[in-house]
């Protein structure tokens, strides 16, 4: 299921990229006293009270003409629009501006959800100074300082309160993929192609799907729930480029699937946005199918498929895992394929593995290829175990984690693929102390 979303919205230097960083527990966010360094919206996750939720920092909304300035907004107005709750960021120190109310009245049109939270707060006195915030009319302000994480556990609170309720409905044991890549790789039409009928726009004009859509269907006696990913959304005078948004709606997308059909155009090879997309659902350790659509177009030799696939492998090495299918949309060329090999690595994804055959695996590779010595220290590996599935996951213990080079964690997961068929899906593996 889809998180719920949360938008970090305010003028420029208020704290927002330290208020975010923190509650994502990294720095993730450039943070600088300039005002306009985050000039793009960032997305991670944050967690509060077993309540995981989507995050999108933005840039500060200007009412100025310094540069990026129209951008900035046009960023931020775009993530309104995808958020569930707003938190509108203002400073203490500077009190209310003309920034501010600008501000406000972009989100009283937006008609979301809105928590008031006055940062720079970061001592006792300087509390009486949110109360000129009410005339900004959203309620009680709320208190914190980003810096020294005051308050965020109270701002957390009301914001998870103001979540919208999860739809119980679409709970349902159907695989979920989605069809994620750039604008313009062919999305729509291979949904169409997929469902054999046309249950969505189909342009050539990237962009032309406007917002994600469900479909449900069923293939050789298996129910499947499939997403599509959107392209731009124009609204009033917010133009936004097509390449970035698609990220988000992927990240979205992404976030309630079990498989992801990794879409790319054979016409226009490999781009930098691909790489960035990809290694979203890699990192998300989803199932992943790459799926080379166009293919017709192509004028082909008898090396042509082999070359495009060594050059796949050569830029996702991370992703060595994930089967590569030469489709057409148009043609419906291997299309009737699709069903079953997302059933496949979607099975790959939830296998478990019996503890016992897993160290007899671990421990033959171990004979085969000793564990290393790290100043005079020999790493001994007791046991292994798989504690999850989706993706597969699997913890070692040994005498000192620290003594595991990731070269040594790297020929453990080979092994452990070369024995047990986990194709389409990424293995996780942990060391643990056995102390």
């Amino acid at each position: 299921m889809a998180l719920p979303t949360v938008a970090f919205i305010g003028r420029p230097n208020v704290g927002k990229s330290t208020i975010f960083n923190r509650i994502a527990g990294d720095r993730i966010s450039i943070v600088e006293d300039t005002p306009g360094v985050t000039r793009d919206r960032i997305y991670s996750h944050g967690e509060w009270l077993a309540t995981k939720f989507a995050m999108i920092d933005t840039g500060g909304i200007q009412i100025s003409d310094a540069p990026f300035a129209t951008q900035i907004k046009s960023q931020a107005e775009i993530a309104i629009d995808e958020a569930d709750v707003i938190v509108f960021i203002v400073s203490g120190k500077e009190g209310v501006t003309a920034e501010d109310e600008q501000v406000a009245k972009i989100l009283y049109r937006s008609d979301k959800p809105v928590v008031l939270a006055v940062n720079k707060v970061d001592n006792p006195e300087s509390r009486e100074d949110i109360y000129e915030f009410y005339s900004l009319g959203f309620g009680d302000p709320m208190p914190i300082s980003g810096v020294h994480g005051l308050g965020l556990g109270d701002l957390l609170d009301k914001v998870v309160e103001k979540f919208p309720k999860m739809d119980e409905s679409t709970d349902n044991d159907d695989i979920r993929f989605s069809i994620i890549g750039r604008p313009n790789v062919g999305k729509s039409s291979l949904v169409n192609a997929i469902l054999g009928e046309d249950r969505v726009i189909v342009s050539d004009i990237a962009g032309t799907t406007r917002d994600a859509i469900d479909t449900r269907f069923e293939a050789d006696g298996i129910k499947f729930t499939m997403v599509d990913t959107a392209g731009i959304r124009k609204r009033g005078k917010v133009y936004e480029n097509t390449e970035r948004y698609s990220v988000m709606r992927a990240m979205k997308a992404i976030d309630q699937s079990d498989v992801i059909l990794f879409v790319m155009n054979a016409e226009e090879g490999i781009r930098e946005q691909d790489k960035k997309v990809a290694g979203y659902a890699h990192e998300a350790g989803k199932a992943i199918i790459t799926v080379v659509n166009k293919w017709d177009t192509l004028k082909k030799t008898n090396h042509t498929q082999q070359d495009f696939e060594t050059l796949i492998r050569n830029e996702f090495q991370y992703m060595a895992y994930s089967p590569i299918i030469f489709v057409s949309a148009v043609t419906k060329q291997r299309i009737e394929k699709l069903p079953a090999l997302i059933k496949q690595v979607y099975d790959n994804h939830e296998k478990r593995v019996q503890s016992s055959a897993l160290n007899d695996v671990i421990m033959d590779a171990v004979a085969v290829h000793p564990t290393p010595t790290v100043n005079g220290k020999r790493l001994r590996i007791y046991y292994a175990t798989q504690v999850k599935s989706g993706p597969p996951t699997f913890v070692v213990f040994v005498n000192n984690p620290d003594l595991m080079h990731f070269s040594y964690v790297r020929f453990l997961e080979n092994q452990i693929r070369d024995n047990f068929d986990f194709t389409g899906t990424p293995i996780r593996i942990i060391k643990r102390s056995r102390k």
